[in-house]
């Protein structure tokens, strides 16, 4: 006990409550995250087609507006007053949403979207500035930080999962609104402990401090009928982006072609290429909340064990195996590079996508294996989403280190954009692949098999072609990946000789 008191009196203040502020904030996101497709095909009788569509948007906004909320609240409204005020509007979507009107679905998710958009930054730079840039603790606590997402996430999933088995969505989405409200409630008793630190802001006049706040403020109402109408017109919304994601491809492309610095260029030429090749990987994640919910819910046996498997449930497959092979990988990736294993961003990229794929192609073997009914054995989705999930573990951690590693100073910025507005993009696409899948309605599983089969095993092969791709340009890529001042990634010399 007194060990434990020790560790926690050195926890910065602040920490453990963005611990609990991080776990109640999740719950929202992951009730509408999980829910939104069926919600929208089941209870407002939205073709597959559309409810992919919105969907695909829902995850673009939500991803693209990160880097805008670190821009926001830094300078304009803190970054304590823009997460409070962004899960204001997240409480106010909820709750519209909660009516169960179309209106109320549309202007409850550009509520939403906008705070949760807009605020996740916020938390993570709140976090950040609790340590000093050479505090060991940071990364610990970025570690618990991710725990307490993921049991965000479990908790909403589970919860959304028992509604949705008897389609009661007006309580589930006032269950999401009472998780904000807490979260709001936690960020307000500790107010004073998380106040900004060295943000641009700080150096404001008071004068000039309200006038960046009300300009804050119109900004954030202002993003709201955006959004709305972003939402309203998905088609349109989603070609914007795609344009504006190949214009900024294409500038990236520009300024590596430009930069004087030989190293640095090649630097930049990994990042471009890896890029693309987690585009694909995104993709196909993404699908999860989308075309394979809608496959687990028509066509899949979901009876295991006698008991009905929800179908936001199923989403706590990749939640488990975050949190439990997250730790085995990392001690696994220590004891072979101990070992002499050289284990690099290049290879972890060209396995997950190979993960990726594999999963995708376990599903037509399950579909080719249904029974006479046409329902796929449980067991092929879940091993599927096992796959999928360790490809995640060995792709998603290191993207964000990747910018520090491979981006000039001068580009960190946009380099950083771009990473994020990927998944963005990725969120866009899936929903266009999900939009192939048939309407379920007035189909039998036995009908709409082939045409899952046939999709899933387009993408699952796509993504093994990407993965082979990069394992075939892994010593281009370790060429091109040079630090300051060391040789090239593949000359190096392993510290131990394998056994």
């Amino acid at each position: 006990m007194s060990t434990l008191k020790t560790r926690l009196a050195h926890i910065p203040e602040g920490a453990a409550a963005l611990f609990f502020v991080q776990m109640f904030s999740t719950l929202g996101f992951a009730v509408l995250y999980s829910t939104l497709v069926l919600y929208a095909t089941k209870h407002l009788h939205f073709p597959t087609k559309d409810a992919a569509a919105v969907m695909g948007v829902f995850g673009a906004f939500n991803y693209g507006l990160h880097l805008f909320g670190g821009w926001l609240g830094g300078r304009f409204l803190s970054n304590r007053n823009l997460f409070v005020g962004g899960m204001v509007l997240q409480v106010i979507g909820c709750a519209s949403i909660a009516t169960g009107t179309l209106a109320g679905l549309y202007w409850g998710l550009a509520l939403f979207l906008t705070g949760s958009g807009l605020n996740v930054t916020c938390l993570n730079m709140m976090l950040t500035q609790r340590f000093t840039p050479e505090d060991p603790r940071r990364e610990g606590a970025f570690l618990w930080n991710y725990a307490g997402m993921n049991v965000g996430f479990f908790v909403g999933f589970t919860v959304a999962g028992h509604f949705q088995l008897t389609e009661r969505y007006t309580p589930l989405f006032l269950f999401a609104t009472l998780g904000n409200v807490a979260a709001i409630a936690l960020a307000l008793a500790n107010w004073k402990t998380l106040a900004d630190r060295a943000t641009p802001l700080l150096q404001a006049t008071p004068a000039a401090f309200r006038w960046r706040f009300a300009v804050g403020v119109a900004i954030l109402v202002g993003v709201v009928p955006i959004v709305w109408w972003g939402l309203l017109t998905p088609g349109e919304t989603g070609t914007l982006v795609k344009w504006i994601c190949a214009g900024i491809f294409l500038a990236l492309v520009w300024l590596t072609v430009k930069h004087p610095d030989a190293r640095e260029r090649n630097n930049m030429w990994a990042y471009l290429i890896l890029s693309l090749g987690s585009l694909v990987f995104w993709a196909l994640y993404q699908m999860a909340p989308n075309g394979l919910q809608t496959f687990a819910d028509n066509n899949v046996d979901r009876i295991v064990w006698g008991i009905e498997v929800a179908p936001q449930w199923i989403q706590n497959i990749n939640t488990l195996v975050i949190v439990v092979g997250g730790p085995l990988m990392s001690a696994l990736f220590v004891s072979l590079r101990a070992r002499g294993w050289r284990i690099d961003i290049p290879q972890q990229f060209a396995v997950s996508l190979l993960l990726m794929g594999l999963g995708f192609l376990l599903l037509p073997a399950g579909i080719a294996l249904a029974d006479a009914r046409g329902m796929v054995a449980f067991g092929w989705l879940f091993w599927s989403y096992v796959l999928q999930s360790v490809g995640e573990l060995l792709i998603s951690p290191i993207g964000y280190a990747m910018i520090g590693k491979l981006a000039p100073r001068q580009h960190q910025g946009v380099m950083m954009g771009a990473w994020m507005l990927v998944t963005g993009l990725a969120s866009l696409f899936a929903g266009d692949f999900s939009g192939m899948l048939p309407e379920p309605a007035g189909s039998t599983p036995v009908a709409t098999n082939p045409v899952y089969g046939h999709l899933f095993a387009e993408l699952g092969w796509g993504s093994v072609a990407v993965g082979v791709t990069l394992v075939l340009l892994i010593p281009v890529l370790r060429r091109l990946i040079r630090d300051q001042d060391t040789p090239a990634i593949d000359e190096l010399v392993p510290a131990v000789a394998p056994r």
